[in-house]
C-alpha cells in the first residue's frame, strides 16, 4: 500500500496545483522585484514587470539565472529577506572560486523538511524505522535536509555522516537499521564492505535513498541485490534547497517534482526554448515558495525528461527522468558527446562494480580516454592473456556505445579509491593544459 506524508498536497489535481503554483509564482516575483536588485535589474533588461507575470504561463518572459549570477553575488546579493530573518546557510561542496552559498529562513527549512519528509515516507518510512543518515552533515545540504525530514516522519534518526565505515556498519547491524540515506558510489562500498566481513544476514535494510551523484539502473539493481533493499532516487541541489526537490516513488519510474514548491521547465541549452513533455533538455527550477534564497528560472544543467502521464502510485506531481547527464559535465572527446553514465552502464551490463575511472587527456593534439576498471575478485586470478581478452571485450562495448575508441585498462581490486562521499569519475588532464 502507498504512503503519503502530505496526501492531500501529493495527491492533488492538476487545476489545483496550478493554481497554487500561479499564485506563488505572482507573489514571489513581486518579492524579488521589491527585494532583490539583481532581479529588478535583469527584468528591466528584459523589459518585463512584476504586472506581465499573471499566471504560470508567463513564467517564460522571465530571464534565467545561472551559477555564474550566484558566485558573482556572493554572498548576500540575492538575499529576498533581512539577513536577521534567515537561520542557516549551506553551500555548495567542491565548486572552484567563489562558492554558492544558500540561505534559509525557518520556514524555508520546515517547507524543505516536509519535501525529505515526503521522500522518506515514499520509501516505505514510518516511525517504527530506524533511518541511517549518511550523507555528510555541515555545509553539504544531504545530511541536514534527510535528518530533519526523517524527524518529521518520526523515524529513529541515526545522523551518522559520512565516513567511518566500520562504525557504519557496527550501529547499522546493533542498531538494526531499516532506510538508509547517502550516495549511490557510498552504498554501493558499504554494499562491498558488509560482504566481505559477511554481515549480510546481520543487516535489516528494507530501503535506501540515494542521490548526490549520477547514478544507473545497472548500479541500482546491484544495490538493491547486495543489500536485499529497495534502491529510490532522490533529486536536489543546494541552490533551490537541497535534497527532496524530486523524490522517487514505488514505481521507480521517475522523481515527482514537488510541484507545490518548485516549478520545473526543460529548455534547449542552446537556445533556451521552452520545451514541451517528453522531450530531452536542460532542467530548469523556479522557487515560488523559499523566502530567503528563492531562484527564478534557475539553469541548473542537468539534462532530463518531464513527464505527466499518470502514476501507478496514485501521486499527481510531474516526474523527471534521472538526470541523463550534465550539461557542462559532459566530456567532448574528438568532437564526440560522451556522459560518464554511458560508461557504467557498459561496465555494470558486462558483470563489472561501479569501481571505475575516467583519465581524459590530449597527447598530440588528440583527445584520449581511458577507463580504468577493477577486476572483480574472481578474475583476479585469471592469466595476463584472459585479462587482455577481457580488455578488448570492453573495448568493443565501450565502441559501441560511445561511437570512439577508449582504451580499457583492467586493475587490482581496491586500487581505485573508494570514496565515502560523492566519488570522482573523471579526471580530465586536459584543463591542466588549459590553465597553464
Amino acid at each position: 500500500m502507498e504512503r503519503y506524508y502530505q496526501p492531500e498536497i501529493e495527491c492533488a489535481s492538476r487545476d489545483q496545483i496550478r493554481q497554487w503554483q500561479s499564485e506563488r509564482l505572482v507573489k514571489q516575483v513581486r518579492n524579488v522585484w521589491d527585494n532583490v536588485p539583481m532581479y529588478r535589474k535583469r527584468m528591466e533588461e528584459t523589459g518585463v514587470s512584476p504586472e506581465d507575470i499573471q499566471s504560470v504561463d508567463d513564467l517564460y518572459k522571465l530571464p534565467f539565472i545561472t551559477k555564474d549570477d550566484l558566485r558573482d553575488e556572493y554572498p548576500y546579493g540575492l538575499l529576498a529577506r533581512p539577513l536577521n530573518e534567515c537561520v542557516r546557510i549551506q553551500s555548495t561542496s567542491g565548486t572552484t572560486g567563489r562558492r554558492v552559498v544558500a540561505f534559509y529562513t525557518q520556514h524555508d527549512i520546515d517547507l524543505w523538511e516536509d519535501c525529505c519528509a515526503r521522500a522518506i515516507t515514499a520509501a516505505g518510512g514510518t516511525k517504527d524505522d530506524i533511518c541511517h543518515v549518511s550523507y555528510g552533515y555541515g555545509l553539504f545540504t544531504g545530511g541536514p535536509g534527510l535528518n530533519g525530514g526523517s524527524h518529521k516522519v518520526g523515524c529513529l534518526t541515526l545522523p551518522m555522516s559520512s565516513g567511518n565505515t566500520d562504525r557504519q556498519i557496527q550501529f547499522m547491524t546493533d542498531l538494526g537499521s531499516t532506510i538508509l540515506c547517502c550516495t549511490p558510489s557510498y552504498a554501493a562500498y558499504l554494499a562491498e564492505s558488509i560482504h566481505e566481513k559477511g554481515l549480510q544476514d546481520q543487516i535489516k535494510l528494507k530501503s535506501g535513498i540515494f542521490g548526490a551523484e549520477a547514478w544507473t539502473e545497472e548500479m541500482r539493481r546491484d544495490v538493491e541485490e547486495k543489500l536485499g533493499i529497495k534502491a529510490y532516487d532522490i533529486y536536489g541541489l543546494t541552490e533551490i534547497s537541497g535534497p527532496g526537490v524530486a523524490f522517487e516513488c514505488s514505481a521507480q519510474d521517475g522523481m515527482h517534482i514537488n510541484e507545490d514548491h518548485f516549478i520545473a521547465e526543460v529548455i534547449n541549452p542552446k537556445t533556451g526554448e521552452v520545451l514541451p513533455d517528453g522531450e530531452k533538455g536542460e532542467l530548469v527550477f523556479t522557487s515560488i515558495t523559499k523566502e530567503a534564497f528563492p531562484l527564478l528560472r534557475y539553469r541548473t544543467r542537468d539534462i532530463c525528461i518531464l513527464s505527466r502521464e499518470k502514476c501507478a502510485c496514485g501521486r499527481t506531481h510531474v516526474k523527471m527522468t534521472k538526470p541523463l547527464g550534465r550539461s557542462d559535465d559532459m566530456l567532448i572527446i574528438k568532437g564526440v558527446n560522451v556522459f560518464p553514465s554511458q560508461i557504467e552502464t557498459v561496465l555494470m551490463n558486462k558483470g563489472y562494480a561501479a569501481n571505475y575511472q575516467i583519465i581524459v587527456d590530449r597527447v598530440n593534439n588528440s583527445d584520449t580516454i581511458e577507463v580504468q576498471v577493477e577486476m572483480t575478485p574472481e578474475m583476479f586470478s585469471d592469466s595476463l592473456s584472459v585479462v587482455a581478452n577481457k580488455e578488448k571485450e570492453l573495448v568493443a562495448a565501450l565502441k559501441a556505445m560511445l561511437g570512439i575508441y577508449a582504451k580499457v585498462k583492467l586493475v587490482n581490486p581496491k586500487t581505485i579509491a573508494r570514496s565515502e562521499g560523492k566519488a570522482v569519475r573523471v579526471i580530465d588532464k586536459r584543463n591542466l593544459y588549459q590553465n597553464k
